[in-house]
């Protein structure tokens, strides 16, 4: 085994820029993609599906590229996971750049598979290059450090939508007119949402390529590089196309105890993020903007009669002109909150480190997960836009935790050969509560929680209370727990 040498906070910080641009994206995805579904006419019970791109490309690609970097060695591309952030990078950026221009909502939907596939090829690599590139004794400060980076691209691409709101809407007496007559047509995009999109294309590409280019990869060793080329000559292309699903099972077969237990932990907290993420600007419309089930119904008719061609009276316009900037208000309200909260995840990063060295892993783990459930299920009840800031202190300090914090402790109790295979089960974890949620949610939203929003965010911080509960129960192996 290699011995590896510590690493300078600067070479940290420089391995885990690239996350930047990546959680830039994702901070898009979480915030600004279910309000462009819902301007495209999408309606509340429809969100969960139409998201299921997430935990399907999640599920697919994830483990697969990282059972493939493990035995890839591509000096000339960078590396081992290198090469695959370079990829993730330059197709994701493209579908940021064209996502704006979606002209209808299954466009929008297909636009999300790509940009989903493109961001999990780039993002498990990275998760196991830290491991590969740091001693056990940094792993903690290493996934914290990618945890300031998650914090830190999620709260600009959502203070982004906030002020481009702010500075670039047009208010309605000023607009030219929402609908359209027979010459005119109905923009349902607003255009502020644009440069968002541009801006996290661009922070995609460039955090990546300074990744790549300030931290080299650590290269096999002469008798790992002589098995990966008999590998190679050796194995029909048949079967090595196989041969990474039947690494993955066989992982699987024999995974750690420690992440059993975990995935029991992530089917309540995942399930409950996406519950967040799907519906937290639904529940700001219906309550602290108050549009109304029976106004949406309205608005999306008028809209429907604008796309015809019919001349709308203008009365109607108003009402419709209203409702729009009701709704782009409620979607920068959702950046400011999503980016107080990830605010809160770069600013405690790195401080739950000393916590987790004296106090525990699993503890500040756990105590994070509770925050992050008391911090949803406050949110129905707050009716103010600046106190709905509050919760998202605790939220951002449970999202610290969730980002960092068990990655490290994965990343303590598996083989280091078959690293990259291991993050990608773990997100494996991940995506498979997505996925339940979002063939599930829908159903229950509208058979039982009376298709309220309000509701969702509850569903949810009940979830958040499970997950921290079931977090009591993750132990570290005797000769890893003094290990940080």
């Amino acid at each position: 085994m290699i011995k590896k040498p510590k690493l300078s906070f600067w070479q940290i910080w420089n391995m885990n820029v690239g996350f930047f641009g990546i959680q830039f994206s994702f901070g898009l995805q979480q915030t600004a993609i279910n309000p462009i579904f819902s301007f495209l006419g999408a309606s509340p019970d429809e969100l969960p599906l139409l998201n299921l791109a997430g935990p399907v490309t999640g599920l697919l690609i994830q483990p697969l590229i990282g059972a493939i970097s493990d035995k890839t060695w591509l000096p000339k591309w960078g590396g081992r996971r290198k090469p695959f952030f370079l990829i993730g990078a330059v197709f994701g950026s493209l579908c940021l750049l064209a996502f704006p221009f979606s002209s209808s909502l299954w466009f929008a939907v297909g636009l999300l598979w790509i940009l989903d596939a493109a961001n999990n090829t780039a993002m498990e690599p990275y998760r196991a290059f830290v491991g590969d590139k740091l001693p056990n004794s940094q792993l903690t400060y290493g996934y914290q450090m990618q945890s300031l980076f998650v914090g830190a691209g999620i709260t600009i691409a959502n203070f982004s939508l906030f002020l481009f709101q702010d500075w670039f809407s047009v208010p309605p007496m000023e607009s030219a007119s929402l609908c359209s007559t027979a010459t005119e047509t109905v923009t349902a995009i607003p255009k502020w949402v644009y440069y968002s999109f541009f801006l996290g294309a661009i922070a995609s590409i460039t955090t990546i390529l300074w990744s790549i280019w300030k931290t080299p990869e650590i290269p096999p060793s002469d008798d790992e590089l002589a098995l990966m080329r008999k590998e190679k000559a050796e194995t029909p292309t048949v079967q090595r196309i196989f041969d990474p699903i039947v690494e993955i099972s066989k992982s699987i077969w024999h995974m750690p105890k420690l992440m059993w237990k975990l995935a029991g932990v992530y089917l309540f907290q995942w399930y409950a993020l996406f519950c967040y993420w799907q519906f937290i600007t639904p529940m700001l419309r219906n309550g602290l903007f108050g549009i109304s089930n029976s106004d949406t119904v309205k608005f999306e008719g008028i809209m429907e009669a604008c796309e015809a061609g019919k001349v709308i009276p203008q009365t109607d316009v108003s009402f419709a002109q209203n409702i729009q900037l009701l709704s782009e208000q409620a979607l920068a309200q959702t950046g400011l909150m999503n980016g107080t909260y990830n605010l809160v995840t770069m600013l405690v990063a790195l401080a739950l480190v000393p916590f987790a060295r004296k106090y525990g892993s699993k503890l500040v783990y756990v105590v994070s997960l509770a925050f992050s459930g008391i911090a949803m299920l406050s949110i129905p009840f707050i009716d103010d836009k600046y106190m709905l800031l509050l919760p998202m202190i605790l939220f951002g300090i449970g999202w610290a935790a969730m980002m960092g914090i068990p990655y490290s402790m994965v990343s303590k109790v598996i083989p280091e050969d078959k690293r990259g295979v291991y993050m990608g089960i773990v997100n494996m974890m991940i995506v498979i509560p997505m996925l339940i949620q979002t063939v599930s949610f829908g159903p229950i939203l509208k058979n039982f929680l009376g298709n309220n929003p309000e509701n969702a965010i509850l569903f949810g911080g009940v979830f958040f209370i499970i997950a921290a509960i079931l977090a009591l129960r993750l132990t570290m192996p005797r000769s890893k727990q003094l290990e940080v």
